[in-house]
């Protein structure tokens, strides 16, 4: 009998557990963290593990809280979708209520870490969750502009590490966060490409042209090259103390040619498959050349 009691509560507490990954978005948090400790590697001048902890803590209750308050705001249009009817409010395992009190704890804590790192730090997480749950997603429903919204608090991770690291705001952070603001237009677009009938059947309208077109494709043509462009800028040493040898630069510019290769082969095909390949080789692309700007720092 205690067996089955122990069994019950340890399945419980998985479930508990999985619904509470799925409505702060984990992989995308913890990727956000990456970004925001990669950012943290290249500002600082001594790596520490309290500010790498709680910048680690911060940024996924950020990403996590934003999340949050994004599928209490969008419960009845995830419901719609194949893709998100099996979240934990449409799918009746959360209550509103308790999404909502996740969404403010994790706000009030995540900004609380951030602002034991410095204000400016606490103040751009800020700003990240309320662009993402107060502007970008009411947008979504309204015009194909809420992805340029969307872009800048996605942006802002790999910046604040930098500003984690140094409290500062220059040229430097700036640099990262134009790089991610780019690179989020040619990767959001693919992934919407794929998506394009569930987020039609919500409402969404998230494709620039709002088609599966050309125009779409030529834009995501466009914006993948500005981000290879400031992708290599710190080669030339305008970008203060961020720098990138030119091995370095040679290596996240081939990266960035693999990615425009499938942006020309989307413009061609305007397939799903092509899409589909886009979309992972930017994934690739963000995470390998946040590597490589930490790797060329260090080595």
């Amino acid at each position: 009998m205690k067996t089955a009691i122990g069994a019950a509560k340890s399945t419980s507490i998985s479930l508990i557990f999985a619904d509470f990954k799925e409505i702060t978005k984990a992989r995308l948090a913890l990727s956000v963290v990456f970004s925001s400790l990669a950012g943290y590697l290249l500002g600082t001048q001594q790596v520490e593990l309290l500010p790498l902890l709680l910048l680690a803590f911060g940024g996924y209750c950020m990403v996590g809280a934003s999340n949050a308050f994004n599928q209490v705001i969008e419960r009845d249009l995830d419901a719609r979708m194949y893709r998100t009817r099996n979240r934990p409010i449409p799918a009746g395992r959360m209550t509103v209520t308790n999404s909502l009190v996740l969404a403010v704890l994790m706000t009030l804590t995540g900004v609380a870490a951030l602002y034991v790192l410095n204000p400016k730090t606490a103040m751009f997480g800020a700003i990240s969750i309320f662009l993402y749950t107060c502007v970008y997603t009411p947008l979504k429903t309204i015009t194909p502009l809420s992805v340029f919204v969307g872009a800048i608090p996605g942006a802002i991770p790999f910046m604040l590490g930098w500003v984690a690291a140094t409290d500062d705001f220059g040229i430097e952070p700036g640099t990262l966060f134009m790089i991610q603001f780019f690179w989020q237009f040619p990767h959001f677009w693919a992934l919407a490409w794929l998506l394009d009938e569930d987020y039609r059947r919500a409402g969404f309208r998230m494709l620039p042209t709002g088609k599966k077109d050309r125009g779409t494709a030529l834009q995501i043509i466009m914006y993948t090259i500005w981000m290879l462009v400031i992708s290599v800028i710190p080669v030339f040493g305008i970008t203060g103390r961020l720098h990138l040898s030119v091995p370095g630069a040679i290596v996240v510019f081939l990266m960035g040619m693999v990615m425009l290769f499938f942006a020309f082969r989307l413009y061609e095909k305007r397939d799903q498959v092509t899409a589909r390949r886009l979309m992972l080789a930017s994934v690739s692309y963000i995470t390998l050349m946040q590597l490589v700007y930490v790797a060329d720092k260090f080595m």
